[in-house]
């Protein structure tokens, strides 16, 4: 039995060998090239038409993400946008609200000025108070002194 798997395992061997250019080696653990034939013709256009809808579906989904990529951009400008009208309004209101403020105060100086000066009289008025004590005070010692001769 051995024998004849092993003369049928030499019959390929050597009709590869007949096959193969005469440089070639003899060698059977080595393959050979063997020539590319062409798919048929309907097979490259189904494969084409294959390759072109799978290159579609691919692009498509690529310009989907782009496309939801801007529209998300966009709506984060419109939020940022409303975000900024809002900021721009609150800050017209603290303008206003300072001009408003600056009025009443520039309406309110005079006053302050007069509360300025009526605090400096009683200021003054004090010290003349205490010198006026200390000298009624001199003036009690002498009467004392005075009284007591």
């Amino acid at each position: 039995m051995a024998t004849a798997a092993t003369a049928a395992a030499a019959a390929p061997a050597e009709e590869a060998a007949e096959t193969r250019p005469q440089g070639a080696k003899q060698d059977p653990a080595i393959e050979t090239a063997e020539e590319a034939t062409e798919p048929a013709e309907a097979d490259i256009n189904e494969l084409c038409k294959d390759m072109f809808n799978k290159m579609a579906i691919y692009l498509t989904g690529e310009l989907t993400a782009t496309s939801e990529d801007y529209r998300l951009l966009e709506n984060m400008n419109k939020l940022t946008s409303l975000k900024y009208l809002e900021m721009k309004d609150i800050a017209i209101n603290i303008s206003r609200n300072l001009k408003d403020l600056n009025q009443k105060y520039a309406g309110l100086q005079p006053y302050l000025d007069q509360i300025n000066s009526i605090e400096e009289q009683v200021a003054a008025l004090e010290q003349a108070a205490y010198k006026l004590d200390a000298y009624s005070k001199k003036l009690e010692t002498k009467y004392k002194k005075l009284e007591k001769r």
